[in-house]
């Protein structure tokens, strides 16, 4: 079972329904674009208890967790209680994504590189800092998860007392009670996955991501309009870096306070020019990352999360195909703001091949699809190159509408130049 209702849980379903292994799918409470291929179950990611007695009562032997709020809200060891499998780490462990300030403190006292920070519980104490200091730009982020939306690049100090009052102010709720303010990192961000059961770590390929909402990486940071795989700018000597310098120390440092850390664990990381650092920490796939590198996977992902849960990782390697992928996010118009739903979806049928579709935010009603959702379809590209995978990408966008329709038409550009050199 699949839980989790988005693009990234659409591409885990048909992946893991892909297995040699034939498993009988289900999906939580899934999407249209899932129901082909997984049945789907009328129960929302956040009724953990629901999804327990679900799975006790269908015999369900893995229950793999999208989304970051079940794990921070202790999916694993609600099901532990009936000695159910769950791929994904203890509410202990997620605290890495679920506290922006827990995560650069384990960063700190494990040696990690990474930002310098300050930590603060109070409005007024934030703002002294911010006039106190000359060092723009800077960072401000909501302590706890929000969805990819709670970090703000402030260039001036005026853009900063912004997003401090908004995070006091109630605009990301609980997670905004207290925040982190660091020093903003220049250089080439990735996004990094491996699979870990606490020991062994089996590395992803990276890929790169793109959080702002317009081209030109200019507007407000959403949960992410597009990706793209391989990074052609990474070299292996800087991934082998990452791995040692960054995700090890990390995991062990888990370890001795007492919450290992089993399942995905996905780093972001800046390449600046004194090495890697580490930019957060979070309990789950990416989403759209998810989506440019389950494609290219050869190896069987129910077989390596299975080894996961059997601590069996040990000289396990991952496949890739040499195929490229780039993914175009859909978005409802206003997003990541205010958004409407219920518009209609039209152009689905007939798209080019070596295209995917995951669905993200929809709905079928009387045979029609709608608009559900801030991010509403991944419009995934495939190709021997990333020009010709994008091409791809591009040209089932223009065959799909709905009204308001928005997209970065700059997605994967850089890497055509990147490709060639």
């Amino acid at each position: 079972m699949v839980v989790g209702s988005g693009g990234r849980e659409h591409a885990l379903v048909e992946a893991l329904a892909a297995s040699r292994l034939e498993p009988e799918m289900y999906a939580a409470p899934g999407n249209p674009g899932m129901a082909g291929i997984a049945k789907t179950v009328d129960i929302p990611a956040s009724d953990l208890a629901a999804l327990r007695d679900f799975a006790r009562e269908n015999e369900i032997d893995l229950t793999v967790v999208g989304p970051e709020d079940p794990l921070i809200g202790g999916i694993v060891e609600c099901f532990s209680e009936e000695d159910l499998a769950v791929f994904g780490p203890s509410r202990a462990a997620a605290r890495i994504e679920g506290s922006k300030v827990f995560a650069k403190e384990l960063m700190h006292h494990a040696g990690v590189p990474t930002a310098e920070f300050e930590v603060f519980d109070r409005e007024e104490s934030a703002l002294a800092y911010l006039y106190s200091t000359e060092r723009y730009p800077l960072v401000v982020k909501a302590d706890g998860a929000a969805a990819g939306k709670g970090v703000t690049v402030a260039r001036t100090r005026e853009e900063a007392e912004e997003a401090v009052r908004a995070c006091f102010g109630g605009k990301f709720g609980p997670a905004g009670r207290r925040i982190v303010i660091e020093e903003c990192l220049e250089g080439r961000e990735a996004s990094v996955f491996v699979i870990t059961d606490g020991e062994e770590v089996l590395p992803f390929l990276p890929a790169q991501d793109y959080k702002a909402a317009y081209d030109g990486n200019r507007g407000p940071n959403t949960g992410g309009m597009g990706a793209y795989s391989p990074i052609f700018w990474m070299e292996p000597a800087t991934y082998a870096a990452i791995l040692e310098e960054i995700i090890r120390p990390t995991l062990h440092q888990l370890s001795l306070i007492g919450s290992p850390y089993t399942g995905v664990l996905y780093a972001g990381v800046m390449v600046t020019p004194e090495g890697p650092k580490a930019l957060e920490f979070n309990c789950r796939f990416g989403d759209p990352e998810t989506q440019v590198l389950l494609p290219r996977m050869q190896s069987d992902l129910l077989e390596l999360m299975i080894a996961c849960g059997e601590h069996d990782l040990s000289g396990r390697e991952v496949e890739w195909s040499s195929e490229k992928t780039v993914c175009v996010v859909l978005a409802s118009e206003g997003y990541p703001e205010d958004y409407d739903t219920g518009v209609e979806i039209t152009g689905l049928e007939n798209l080019p091949a070596g295209v995917y579709v995951y669905h993200a935010g929809t709905e079928e009603r009387d045979g029609r699809l709608y608009t559900a959702g801030g991010r509403v379809l991944n419009v995934v590209g495939t190709g021997p190159s990333i020009l010709e995978a994008r091409a791809r990408a591009y040209a089932a966008v223009e065959q799909i509408h709905f009204e308001g329709m928005h997209y970065r038409t700059d997605i994967a550009l850089e890497a055509i130049e990147l490709e060639d050199l």
